[in-house]
């Protein structure tokens, strides 16, 4: 039986000393839920559904690399943000040929 899973999910950029705060000048546009298959493979979905929008944000801007940022996952029980079940880091590139 194929049962779905409510994702909530936020999106942070780093903020020197002061640690991590919401992704954008749009905070809202970066966080919200999404469902998917009750699965591992489920989160692994969800997790690539942000990160290809992301990602196609990113390039529709003018952006050659990716930013850094932290995508946090967690089952969407409560609607309330609580430790994540899942943690993805995008980091820019840094072995690129400078030349």
């Amino acid at each position: 039986m194929d049962t779905n899973t409510d994702w909530a999910y936020r999106v942070f950029e780093p903020h020197g000393s002061e640690g991590w705060r919401p992704y954008g000048s749009d905070p809202e546009r970066w966080h919200g839920a999404i469902t998917a298959p009750d699965t591992d493979e489920g989160a692994k979905h969800a997790i690539g559904r942000i990160i290809g929008d992301l990602m196609t944000e990113w390039e529709r801007n003018g952006l050659s690399h990716a930013m850094h940022v932290r995508v946090f996952l967690w089952h969407d029980e409560t609607g309330e943000m609580k430790d994540p079940d899942f943690i993805v880091e995008v980091r820019p590139r840094t072995d690129f040929d400078v030349g």
